[in-house]
């Protein structure tokens, strides 16, 4: 069978805000509403490669729609070739920089042109990529935020029973390390020694706090300590790996695949996730995952669970997805849960369409 290049010939941008089940408290913001960026890759065969960003801020989408316009304005006319378009969009773009906004843009067009691909192809983008769809084990990530600790065992039972899940996500950093254990204990309470619980900072300490925090946490058998202190401190985090024994879990913000290889040349972390609109879509994953999966780092993921799923069926070291519903009010056939587990439909490409009426109803200029 031979397949025909797709052409790319323009796109479509959509902000949508969708409104939040469950709002967002964290070290990082309050949310009720949550922003999506559409995106509608058409090309000259009549195919159209969808994707969605999450940029955290409604106004950012004025910020990051014209920087995907102007990338599809320069290919308008040239072959999908994402692998190659990924390297040639970064190289346009060094005297700008490489992070922020840019990588994003990027990112965007990169999975919209991996599912044209897939649809082309009549194949999942697992398949097309030489793996196969089914399941993907997952951890709810909806709920217990920084909110009043005595709400958060019925909220536990809650995130379990929307997917039969043995894992969840908890966020701690309250004002009193005494809150976090009352935190801890609550949710256990709930759902039982067994269930695992995935810690997660949201870089909201201060590093003298952070050690004094995780050194006091660490004999609770929580499963990682995500992001303790910024990002952007590599030594903290390295520090925080060699003294304590739970896991630490970094990587949501790594700007494309050579962060990935200063964070875990520097020690910084156990293990490693990835976020599909920073690391550079599809094409930025499948340089980053294999670069964690050679030191033997098991890969995470965080956000975008449809994309995400396919990938972790054909990554080395797969270890948890991040699972969220924040996109399916806009999604026209989510992805189904079984026992914790996301299960890959087998539907061309990424395997996702809009829900029309729902877009119109939530987007926003």
């Amino acid at each position: 069978m031979k397949l025909e290049p797709l052409v790319c010939q323009s796109v479509e941008v959509r902000p949508v805000l969708v409104p939040l089940k469950r709002p967002i408290v964290s070290k990082v913001g309050a949310f009720d509403q949550w922003p999506l960026i559409l995106i509608d890759l058409h090309t000259r065969e009549g195919i159209v490669g969808r994707s969605y960003l999450e940029p955290y801020l409604k106004q950012a989408a004025k910020y990051i729609v014209p920087v995907i316009r102007d990338l599809v304005a320069a290919r308008a006319g040239t072959p999908l070739c994402p692998l190659d378009d990924f390297q040639h969009a970064r190289r346009a773009l060094h005297l700008v920089g490489y992070e922020g906004i840019t990588m994003i843009a990027i990112a965007a067009l990169d999975m919209a042109a991996w599912d044209a691909l897939g649809q082309a192809a009549g194949l999942p983008l697992a398949a097309l990529l030489g793996g196969a769809v089914g399941k993907v084990p997952a951890y709810n990530s909806n709920g217990l935020w920084l909110s009043d600790v005595g709400g958060l065992a019925e909220e536990a039972a809650a995130l379990v029973a929307e997917g039969g899940f043995h894992a969840l996500k908890l966020r701690l950093g309250r004002e009193r390390l005494q809150d976090d254990l009352d935190a801890i204990r609550s949710v256990r309470e709930a759902v039982g020694e067994d269930t695992k619980l995935m810690v997660d900072f949201n870089q909201g300490l201060s590093f003298d706090d952070a050690l004094r925090r995780c050194h006091a946490l660490d004999d609770q058998g929580l499963y990682w300590f995500e992001e303790p202190v910024a990002y952007t401190n590599t030594d903290g985090h390295a520090q925080l790996a060699r003294e304590i024994r739970t896991p630490i879990q970094l990587g949501e913000n790594f700007y494309g695949p050579r962060d990935v290889w200063k964070a875990l040349q520097a020690g910084a972390c156990d293990c490693v996730m990835l976020d599909m609109m920073r690391i550079g879509g599809v094409s930025g994953w499948l340089r980053a995952a294999p670069i964690a999966s050679a030191a033997g780092i098991p890969v995470s993921t965080h956000l975008y669970p449809e994309a995400c799923a396919h990938l972790m069926r054909i990554t080395e070291t797969p270890h948890w997805l991040e699972w969220q519903d924040w996109g399916y009010p806009v999604l026209k056939a989510p992805f189904a849960l079984e026992d914790g587990q996301l299960i890959v439909p087998d539907r061309p490409g990424l395997g996702i369409e809009w829900d029309e009426p729902a877009v119109k109803r939530f987007q926003y200029e």
